[in-house]
This record gives C-alpha cells, sequence and structure tokens, in this order.
C-alpha cells in the first residue's frame, strides 16, 4: 500500500512538472509567435487581429525594415559593441577581483568599497556629464568610446561577482600551483579561470545582452545613422505622421536572429560553465 501510494505521489509530482513546463512553453513561446507573425503582416491587419494568421506573407515588411534601419549595419554594430563589452568586461573584470581575493594589502578594502558604491549609482545621473565628455573629447558616434562607457557601468557588479565567488575558492589551490611554479598570470588564467567558469557565464549573459540591447547611452552619444545600434535603430520606425509597425516587427525578429545562433553555438559551454558550480571546490 505505501508503493503504491509513493507511486502515486511520484506520478502526481511529475503530471505538476509536465503541467508547469507546458504552460511555461506557451508563455514564453507565445510572444515569439506573435512577433513572426506580426512581422508578415500590414499595419491594417495587426490593428485588427494580432493573433491571426496573414492573408498574405508580406516579405517586403524585411526589406522595407533593412532600408529604414540599415538593419544589416546596425545588427553588426550591437554584436560588435556587445562581444568586446563582454570581453574587456571579463578580462578586467577577473584581473581586479584575483587582486581584490588574493592580495592582502590593506589598501584593498577600500577599493572594493570604491566598487561597491559604483553599483548604487544610477545610471541616469550621469547622462550629462557623459555627454558633455563625450563631446569635449570628440568621441561620439564612436564605438569604441560607448564600448568603454559600457564597461565602466558593468565593472562594479562585476567585481562583485567576481570577487565573492574567488573568495570562496580555497587559496590551497593557489599554494599547490605556486609550488608547481605558476605565476600570477599563470594562476589567475590557468588555475582560477576555469573554476570560475559559472560565475563568468552567468555575468557574461548579463553583460552581453545589455551591450545588444541598450538605448539610453546609445541614443545621446550616436547621431549619425552609421553608427547605430540595434535598440537606438528602432527608433527610426516611428515618425510623426506614420508608424511602420510590420516592418518594426520584422526587424525585431532580424535583430534576435544573431542572439538565438550565438546561442545555439554556445550553449553547450554556457551550461557547462553554470553546472560546474555544482563540483567547485
Amino acid at each position: 500500500m505505501e508503493k503504491t501510494a509513493n507511486k502515486q505521489k511520484m506520478r502526481g509530482g511529475r503530471i505538476a512538472l509536465y503541467v508547469i513546463a507546458i504552460l511555461w512553453t506557451v508563455v514564453t513561446l507565445f510572444p515569439v509567435v506573435v512577433t513572426v507573425l506580426a512581422s508578415f503582416k500590414t499595419n491594417s491587419e495587426i490593428y485588427l487581429n494580432l493573433l491571426s494568421f496573414p492573408k498574405k506573407l508580406m516579405f517586403q515588411n524585411y526589406i522595407s525594415a533593412n532600408k529604414t534601419a540599415d538593419a544589416l549595419n546596425t545588427i553588426k554594430n550591437s554584436l560588435v559593441v556587445a562581444t568586446l563589452t563582454t570581453v574587456f568586461n571579463t578580462v578586467v573584470g577577473m584581473m581586479a577581483a584575483y587582486i581584490l581575493s588574493r592580495k592582502d594589502y590593506k589598501f584593498l578594502k577600500w577599493i572594493y568599497v570604491f566598487f561597491m558604491i559604483g553599483v548604487m549609482v544610477p545610471v541616469h545621473c550621469t547622462l550629462i556629464p557623459i555627454n558633455n565628455i563625450a563631446t569635449a573629447l570628440n568621441t561620439k558616434n564612436n564605438l569604441f568610446f560607448l564600448i568603454l562607457i559600457y564597461v565602466a557601468f558593468g565593472m562594479s557588479q562585476a567585481i562583485f561577482l567576481y570577487t565573492g565567488f574567488m573568495d570562496g575558492i580555497s587559496r590551497n589551490l593557489d599554494e599547490a600551483a605556486i609550488i608547481d611554479g605558476c605565476n600570477n598570470w599563470q594562476l589567475l588564467w590557468k588555475i582560477l579561470f576555469p573554476v570560475c567558469k559559472p560565475i563568468i557565464a552567468t555575468e557574461a549573459i548579463f553583460v552581453f545582452i545589455y551591450g545588444y540591447s541598450e538605448l539610453v547611452f546609445s541614443m545621446i552619444l550616436m547621431t549619425d545613422t552609421k553608427y547605430f545600434t540595434v535598440s537606438r535603430a528602432m527608433l527610426n520606425f516611428s515618425s510623426a505622421h506614420t508608424q511602420e509597425i510590420g516592418s518594426q516587427f520584422a526587424y525585431v525578429v532580424m535583430s534576435v536572429i544573431p542572439m538565438l545562433i550565438i546561442y545555439i553555438v554556445f550553449h553547450k559551454q554556457i551550461e557547462k560553465g553554470m553546472l560546474s558550480g555544482a563540483i567547485k571546490g
């Protein structure tokens, strides 16, 4: 009787999990399906019934999106910005975290506090100073300057996460590596970096998404359409008289495709990095 009751409980639990999984899948895929369908519709079809199938596939929306927002160029700009932001954030953040976590200099505590204060700084209160700096240095319409801004604002969070994770790694690992002849650089990148893959993968995802989709700084720093990013180019679809809804949905689909490709290519590495936290130490 007890075995039967346990089996029924397990079966009931599995059914509940399946129901939750199905509901979560529907909730997740619903906006994707609506977006893809709307990208092939006319404005009137979208306004009348957003959930219906298009009467005729409007491939013209994708051509119009490419012309209106210069889709290929803006997507390329966003990918460059997001990729370099992620690389710089990871490299600099890991080096800073190594010093803050592994060295015993007295002043490092105050440097760490200084970085943590950066987490609390509201982004919007820096818009005017950054705009003035960009004007003075003549760095508007400069993707590298935009990348530096993103790295600067993401660095505090990266250092906070990397340092906290590295503090949980036993220093016996450092001592063993040093005995084997590792210097500081080798200790960081050959020993600690692989162990820190879970937190690096997590932070890299946040940083990449932020760099790819950020709008506010790209609005004030990018005025030349040649340097527009995806989020900045999205504003091209709205004007005082008309709004190209179908083309806008088409542009959203086009801008999401690179993210999907990147996930498909690197999802195993990301999942391995996140799951490796279970065997850390």
